[in-house]
């Protein structure tokens, strides 16, 4: 008989997982179908299921500790002064709160847009930013008018220049607006702050997730009464196997595939990133030199998104990954079986191939958007000429590990095909070129970024030993630093019209 000592839940939109630890670490998984009428029976059930693999009448952990996706995302308006500013800051402050961005507008646009996009959203939370601390107070005060105007529902985190916030949350108040505020997100010109407005919408996100029928009582049963956003999870896992602990030595620069029904979620760390100063890391510009960056395709899934893959690459190159030359009629059926029904599992060997062939498609075409490339021309604006790395660099990555459903499933063996041809065509992205593979052959990382969150003192060492490792050296094409074009990529496929852009020789 296993000893459980920490169980946690991840309700998730189609199924709830839990994982349950003891005294040494992993036990055993389970899961069952989210209820979406009522989250708690999807709960109990799943709880039977591990009381059955575990041959016990009933669990009782000492410690008990929650994720969800099941609400989906906050959608979130952010509202700012310069457009590159509130966009950087919008996004860092979103990657782990449960907020989706859906618009980001800058003092640049008209009030007639500003305006009309507030109505048109009707976002859940707007963020307010703008001004450095001490620096401008117009915009703060614009935008806060403007959102009075709109009328809308909504929370705002009033994170701009903190001088002028009181004037602001006044306005706000006396318009009946909820208002968290919360320090500055650029209180000066090479500086980021997001983790109180990260905190602040993560509140949120537990306030509407509550409405879940059932989800309330859960939040009397877990440890902690607090649910984090699965993403924030898998995002918090990313930094402490890759940093480490005070004790034990991180992993390093890593990547981490969250491939899903739904979305690809890419996560790479460079925890090498923390030595450098402020001014150094172009904060406003870019996301290159940011130690932590998540991106999610929200068109590119196994499942729900099955689609997209197709419409991105194409059904041919789909087949060119598993020599599917005349496979196309299956193909096509199985796609559409998986996107009528998201539960759907392959039924033979051929399906199994098709769902491997839309994973490697699925995890190239997202690399490839999250990494930066290597420049084809002369770019004045971002002083580029051909040659020159642009955006973020992922060579010297060493660590890549797989997350998801059908690694879950999957021999190593098969894990090691499917993440080496998706590396394999790397042209002129600046991806990984020799690194390991792990993969979570327990589905259960992000059990790891509660534990780290919750302090529980062993979770890095569970962590590392949930990696399987498949320990592979992938060997790419070289990437092209010349003025000479690459030829053409995967995320071209099926397009005709190349006007305006120059990475490939079809352009």
């Amino acid at each position: 008989m296993s000893t459980v000592d920490i169980v946690v839940f991840d309700i998730g939109s189609t199924y709830t997982k839990i994982v349950a630890y003891g005294p040494d670490g992993f036990i055993e998984r389970a899961q069952a179908p989210t209820t979406v009428d009522n989250v708690e029976i999807g709960i109990n059930e799943a709880l039977s299921d591990l009381s059955v693999k575990l041959g016990l009448d009933t669990i009782e952990a000492k410690k008990i500790f929650s994720t969800s996706s099941a609400a989906g995302g906050l959608r979130m308006v952010a509202l700012g002064y310069m457009p590159r500013v509130t966009a950087k800051a919008a996004k860092e402050v979103s990657m782990a709160s449960g907020a989706k961005v859906l618009e980001i507008v800058s003092r640049e646009e008209s009030k007639e847009y500003r305006l009309e996009i507030l109505k048109e959203i009707a976002p859940d939370i707007v963020l307010l930013a703008g001004g450095t601390d001490g620096g401008d107070e117009e915009s703060l005060i614009e935008n806060a008018e403007i959102i009075i105007d709109s009328k809308i529902n909504a929370v705002v985190i009033l994170a701009g220049n903190v001088l002028v916030q009181p004037k602001v949350e006044e306005m706000l108040v006396n318009a009946g607006y909820r208002v968290k505020r919360v320090p500055n997100v650029m209180p000066t010109i090479h500086k980021l702050v997001v983790k109180p407005a990260r905190v602040a919408i993560h509140s949120e996100f537990i306030r509407q997730i509550t409405r879940a029928k059932g989800l309330k009582g859960i939040l009397n049963r877990i440890t902690n009464d607090k649910v984090i956003p699965t993403p924030g999870a898998v995002l918090m896992a990313s930094e402490f196997l890759a940093k480490g602990t005070y004790e034990e030595e991180g992993l390093g620069n890593l990547i981490i595939i969250d491939l899903g029904g739904a979305t690809t979620d890419i996560h790479s760390v460079l925890p090498e990133m923390e030595k450098m100063r402020d001014e150094e890391k172009g904060l406003i510009v870019t996301n290159e030199k940011q130690v932590a960056y998540r991106t999610v395709e929200g068109n590119l899934g196994l499942r729900v998104s099955i689609t997209g893959i197709v419409e991105t690459v194409g059904e041919k190159y789909i087949l060119s990954q598993i020599d599917g030359i005349g496979l196309e009629e299956k193909f096509q059926a199985f796609v559409a079986k998986a996107n009528k029904n998201p539960e759907y599992v392959a039924e033979d060997e051929t399906e199994r191939l098709f769902d491997r062939a839309l994973a490697i498609c699925a995890i190239e075409v997202s690399l490839k958007r999250h990494a930066g490339f290597i420049s084809q021309e002369f770019d004045p604006v971002m002083g580029s000429v051909p040659g020159t790395p642009v955006g973020r660099d992922l060579r010297r990555v060493e660590t890549v590990i797989a997350v998801g459903g059908i690694f879950a499933h999957l021999e190593k063996e098969e894990v090691e095909i499917i993440i080496s041809k998706a590396f394999s065509r790397p042209r002129i992205s600046l991806i990984p070129k020799q690194f390991n593979i792990y993969y979570d052959q327990n589905y259960s990382l992000f059990s790891i970024g509660v534990l780290a969150e919750n302090k529980i003192e062993q979770a890095f060492k569970w962590g590392l030993n949930q990696l399987t490792p498949v320990k592979i050296n992938i060997k790419g094409e070289n990437v092209n630093e010349s003025k000479n074009k690459v030829e053409r990529d995967v995320e071209c496929e099926g397009i005709t019209d190349c006007s305006g852009c120059s990475r490939c020789t079809d352009s």
